[in-house]
């Protein structure tokens, strides 16, 4: 029994290691790419040679064979210090210049390099390469292991998700330094030194903005509408009615789905010209509501099918119509799932541009989507001003989203589970 605990133990500070290591390494792949995209290859070797180093850290942390244990645990402490010194000359070698990004590079090579020297250096590991461990140190620290080793997966999975929410923030803080610095450089300021308010007086002051917005909400709101009221019976049939070529119609909505917007973009065009459309805020209305609908058909189908048949045949039997059926009871039921839907129409209609910028050759019926692009050109691009409207833009789907929120969360579970 003491040689079992003896020869399943094994250090907790090497399951951190290789751990921590494994997570830098990821990370570093991040840091490489900046690297390269902003063409600092000085910074970029040195960062590959920190990762290789690390790639050799985790190889000699994971292998816990008792043979070359010493070997293994001396190559572990020179590649920490190999990655504490990559980390301390990527740091330097940026001088007073350093951005955050180069920071947090150094953090992601310094906190590695610095554990890995003092844990290979601990005294479990050390009597654990050495092999003289007793019985009682073996089974106290299979019991540490159980107690701590949840305890640093959580840890673990917390930085994950940190810095997951610090690479979809960065870009939004680049968009907001840019909006609130003088100036129309792209690279903006000092984060958020000497702001201003000049790119949103701009906007706001103007008439297009408010154009366009007019315009947006009008089409946006007409595509949800129209998109609600076409997928909403179109989805019950689908749901509670067998009828010939239902199959085949059901494959149709998934076949168009398959295909990019481009190659119906002329096609559309066509018949939009035809029609007297373009130019007009019908026009795109039906465009986007026909574009959507295929998946807003398939969603409230999903969600329907997971209403009991037996409360229409309750209602039915209490003298209840059809159509009262479907509108005191399923639509009630089904508000989460509608909600989602809209919220999914008012978006698409929100955000679109490529059908906008077709059929609209005149400013005065641009969406915000386009009239966006057009501060951007091949000679001029007023980046400031582009980022400041972006910020505005985005303003009615994160409030959308803040209000929806109950329903999204509903909505998006209602559907997946049968029975």
């Amino acid at each position: 029994m003491s040689d079992l605990a003896i020869r399943w133990f094994i250090p907790l500070e090497l399951r951190i290691l290789s751990g921590m290591t494994l997570l830098s390494c990821a990370l570093l792949l991040v840091v490489l790419l900046f690297d390269f995209l902003r063409g600092d290859y000085d910074s970029m070797l040195i960062h590959w040679l920190g990762m290789l180093a690390m790639s050799v850290m985790i190889l000699t942390s994971i292998d816990h064979t008792e043979e070359g244990r010493t070997k293994r645990r001396d190559m572990g402490l020179i590649t920490s210090g190999i990655t504490l010194a990559c980390g301390i000359t990527g740091l330097f070698i940026r001088g007073q210049e350093y951005l955050l990004v180069d920071l947090w590079a150094a953090l992601v090579l310094l906190i590695p390099g610095l554990s890995g020297l003092y844990l290979l250096s601990s005294p479990i590991v050390s009597r654990w390469v050495d092999s003289t461990l007793e019985r009682a140190e073996a089974e106290a620290g299979l019991a540490r292991n159980r107690l701590l080793l949840p305890k640093w997966q959580a840890a673990l999975k917390h930085v994950v998700l940190l810095h997951v929410v610090a690479v979809v923030m960065i870009p939004v803080l680049w968009i907001i330094d840019v909006a609130i610095s003088p100036g129309d450089a792209l690279q903006g300021g000092t984060l958020f030194s000497s702001p201003t308010g000049e790119h949103f007086s701009n906007i706001l002051g103007g008439e297009n903005f408010w154009r366009w917005a007019r315009n947006s909400v009008i089409v946006s709101i007409g595509t949800t509408i129209l998109g609600l009221c076409l997928a909403i019976p179109a989805g019950y049939a689908f749901s509670r009615y067998r009828f010939q070529g239902r199959g085949a119609m059901m494959f149709t909505f998934l076949l168009v789905q398959m295909f990019p917007g481009i190659i119906i973009l002329v096609p559309y065009f066509m018949v939009m010209k035809s029609l007297g459309l373009l130019n007009t805020a019908i026009g795109l209305i039906l465009a986007y509501s026909v574009t959507a609908l295929p998946l807003c058909v398939w969603m409230l189908k999903g969600f329907f099918d997971t209403v009991p048949k037996e409360l229409e045949e309750a209602a039915l039997l209490d003298g209840c119509s059809q159509f009262g059926v479907f509108y005191r009871i399923i639509l009630p039921l089904s508000l989460p799932a509608i909600a989602v839907t809209a919220l999914f129409s008012f978006l698409a209609a929100w955000n679109e541009f490529l059908l906008a910028l077709t059929f609209n050759t005149s400013d005065e019926m641009f969406t915000l989507p386009v009239g966006l692009a057009s501060y951007i050109s091949a000679t001029d691009a007023a980046w400031g001003d582009f980022a400041a409207m972006s910020l505005l833009v985005a303003i009615p789907v994160v409030l959308l989203f803040i209000v929806f929120q109950k329903f999204l969360i509903e909505g998006l579970t209602a559907g997946s589970v049968k029975g």
